[in-house]
This record gives C-alpha cells, structure tokens and sequence, in this order.
C-alpha cells in the first residue's frame, strides 16, 4: 500500500525561508516520494507561495472560520520535483509583505493565534475530506505554527469524521506558540481541550503542546536531541508531558539536499571544486575575501558564520572569541541578522579589526553559499541546537564545522582530538563546555591542525565524503508511518 502523507508548514523552500525549518520541508517531501511514499504540503497562502506555485487551482470553499467569511483550499505544483502544494487561501491573514510572523516593527502579529490555527485546522480538513481526489493516511505537522492540526484531528473524530494518524515533528522546543487563554475560544476546539491534559500550559494556550499531547507520534530533528528535550535542562518546561511519550518520540536527523548544496554543482560560488579535486576551493575564499573586505590573505585561517544572531546560537560567546581570532592571524566573516545588541556587537568588533572581522547584517542566499565555501572554518557554537543544518552543507564543502557538542551538532561532527586523528575519523572541532575557555580552546586546535597541512587535507576530505543525504531520513519516516498505520 502506498502511503499517503500531508506536511503541515508555514514555510518551504524555494517558496519561503527564514530558517532550516524551510529546507526540511522542501527537501523531505520529494525524498520520501522518490521511496514510495505519496507526501504533499499545505501552507497558509502567504503572497511568496501563490508566486512560486504552478497551476494554482481552486480545490474546495472551506467556508467561513476563525472570523473570516471567505477561505479557500488551493492546489498548485512545486516544481522541479513535482510536489502537490495546498495552499490555504485567506488574504486578511496571510496577504501581507515581508516577514510570515511579524509586522513592521518586528512585533509577532496580533492575530498570528487564529493564523496559524488555520493552517492546523485546513491540514485536519484536508485529512477528512475537502479533496475529493486525494485523502492522506497520515497528517505530519512541523513545529508550532501546525501544533493544532493534531488537535483538530482528535476533535473531529469526535463526530463522523474518520480517524486520521498524526506525527508532530519538533524543529525547535523554545519556539511554543503561546498565546492568552481568553484566546481559546476563537480556536473553535471543544472546551475541554483547555486543559492541562490537552492544549493548556501555564494558565496559557500553547500551539506546540497541543501537538505533543494530541499527536500519535513524536518525531525530533536528531537522536541527541530527542533525548536532550526530555530533561529539565532543555526541555523548556514540556520536559514532563515529553517524558510521559518517551516510548513514542524518535529522533531522526535532518539531511542535506546535495542537489543544492555541493561545491560540485553550486553556481552561487566563485569556483565548483569536488572531494577529489579541491584545489578550486582556494577562489572562493579570495572571492569571500575580496566581498567583505578583509585581507587578501590565503594563509589567514577564515572562520565563517551564517546564522540568526542569537543568544540561542551562541553567537554571544564567539563575540568574546573574536580577540583570539584575530590575535593569531585569523579572520572571521559573519552573515546573519537578529538580537540588536548583537547585531550592534558583531558591527562594533568589525569595526575594531578592520580587514579582519567582517560583518554583512540580513540574510543573502547566495552570500551563505559564498562563506560556507569559502570559510576555511565554519563556526556552529549554539548553546542547543535541535539538528543544524549549517555544519552538514560545512562538511559537504570542504569548511571543517566547529561546534558545541550538543543536539544535532553532536551527532554529526567528530573533533580533531589526537585520538580521532590517529583513528581517521575527525571531521571538524568540538567543544564540550560552552564558556569561553572551551570555545577558544577548540579554536586554537583549529590553527594547530591547519599548519599541519596533511591532517588538515584529511579532516576536510573525510567530511567532504560524509553522507547525509534525504534518503535515510525517508527511510526512518517510512518506519514511524508503518507502525502507526499497524
């Protein structure tokens, strides 16, 4: 039999992106159709989908909800995989420019609850029949923003409607989807769900403990992480109703579409260079050089960053680093944009260090291929970090990752220590504290490995050849459905 599963999201790239959360949903879906299984995707109809979509057609009026009179089921096709897009049609929620969750002044919007609870309770509708050419077996809902959809499915299998499976995958824990209590009732869930056992969570209503309780499965972004979320530690005050599921979450780490992201095909780079011949990678960092102003210096070792300027990333630890950087010759390129007083902290340490520390605030695609080539370290210091996906496209470039060992990061790199040197498995540089003498010190192994020439070409070339493609991550999907539809 083949299985049929919806993916519930606010986000998929190429249609939109403001974090990994987009390239798991576009990349999952056509892994897990090239193995058999029949994935489709529902997102809120924000302007950048309808754009990206071809032959938009209207499924189904789904009627008035959530204070709107007028909504509508779409489908369209994403190409180049061929994967059928739904997309929820509500202009007063979802026709507005620029970022999908805040307004003007950065502020999440008002009404973001009844936003996001559309999209959930579209996914459910989906699930019980609004197309009539096509009903999946399972509804997949990522993060907060589609933490209702399980919900939803529980409340109408309440009346006639069919009994549909669902999985909740947790992209981050820190971001719940909390909003008022008195916003309860515009959810139109039964009243009895506002309950500790249901969608309640300290006197609030939290999107993403709904779909933890609700969901049938619970599915996080690596192994590590997974268990990380079940201690009080981190696992952000949900660390008890996740121990009372321990038997159903699994962990199954995020891949990489190396369709995207290989030096051996990447247009966005100053020169394509593979495992086997690397030697091109050396122009894409005199290009990063020479396009963001530092020093034309091949034997200055470059540490790059892209990320959100978080606390959470542990960007304000490298900030205290950056002396060390620069102090043994090294130079250091950041591209992100987040927390004003760290955004103000990466510009002032540029401007102190001038040709050494270069800072570029935003989000640039084609700039985040130019320092993950041309890096010839990429740095991943979060204090939790559920997958990551930056030190993953780090190794498929030749940019030997460091990272604290944590989450995801600790599944996916091997340090340079001595004994994994000796063993032939280092990929990159590890820190097991997360204070500045840990940091510095993972950084000092990095200079002392690079004027070792021959390790250094061995570390980059064993994680040029790591795999971490889509392919396993479907599989482990496919498991997680089987025992489900059992």
């Amino acid at each position: 039999m083949t299985v049929c599963v919806l993916h519930a999201a606010a986000e998929m790239f190429p249609l939109l992106k403001t974090g990994g959360l987009a390239d798991v949903v576009g990349a999952l879906p056509p892994a897990q159709s090239q193995l058999g299984t029949h994935a489709r995707v529902v997102l809120p109809g924000f302007p950048a989908v309808l754009d990206g979509l071809k032959s938009l057609e209207t499924v189904t009026d789904l009627g008035p909800a959530f204070g709107l009179g007028n909504i509508t089921l779409e489908r369209g096709v994403l190409e180049p995989h061929g994967v059928v897009v739904y997309v929820v049609r509500a202009d007063a929620f979802y026709d507005r420019p620029g970022n999908p969750y805040l307004d003007a002044t950065h502020r999440p919007y008002a009404d973001n609850d009844r936003r996001f609870a559309l999209l959930g309770w579209s996914a459910a509708r989906i699930a019980t029949g609004a197309d009539p050419r096509w009903k999946p077996h399972i509804v997949h809902a990522h993060d907060w923003h589609a933490g209702l959809a399980p919900a939803y499915l529980r409340a109408f299998s309440r009346s006639s409607a069919p009994r549909v499976a669902s999985v909740m995958t947790v992209h981050n824990l820190a971001y719940q989807g909390t909003f008022p209590a008195s916003e309860f009732g515009a959810l139109q869930l039964p009243g009895d769900f506002f309950a500790v056992e249901g969608v309640e969570f300290y006197g609030h209503v939290s999107f993403l403990k709904a779909g933890l309780y609700y969901a049938d499965r619970i599915t996080t972004v690596s192994p590590t992480y997974a268990r990380e979320i079940q201690t009080a530690a981190q696992g952000a005050g949900l660390h008890g109703l996740l121990q009372t599921r321990t038997h159903d979450i699994t962990g199954i780490l995020n891949g990489v579409d190396y369709s995207i992201w290989s030096p051996s095909i990447d247009d966005a780079i100053a020169a394509k260079y593979t495992v086997a011949k690397p030697s091109a990678k050396s122009k894409c960092k005199a290009a990063l050089q020479e396009r963001m102003g530092l020093a034309q210096d091949d034997g200055a070792l470059l540490f790059g960053v892209v990320s959100r300027l978080t606390e959470q990333k542990g960007l304000d630890l490298l900030l205290s680093a950056v002396p060390d950087i620069v102090q043994r010759g090294g130079q250091l390129a950041v591209l992100g944009t987040g927390d004003p007083a760290l955004e103000t902290g990466m510009k002032n340490a540029a401007a102190a260090h001038p040709g050494a520390v270069a800072v570029e605030l935003g989000f640039d695609e084609t700039l985040s291929h130019s320092i993950i080539a041309g890096s010839d370290v990429v740095m991943v210091p979060s204090r939790f970090e559920p997958c990551g996906l930056t030190q993953l496209y780090a190794l498929a470039y030749g940019s030997p990752p460091l990272v604290h060992r944590v989450g995801g990061l600790a599944d996916t790199v091997v340090d340079s220590s001595l004994e994994n040197l000796a063993d032939d498995i280092a990929t990159g540089f590890v820190f097991d504290t997360f204070d500045r003498a840990g940091i510095v010190a993972s950084i000092r192994r990095a200079f002392a490995l690079k004027a070792r020439r021959a390790e250094w070409k061995a570390v980059v070339k064993r994680g040029m050849s790591q795999n971490f493609g889509w392919e396993a991550a479907a599989l482990s999907y496919a498991e997680v459905y089987q025992t489900l539809l059992r």
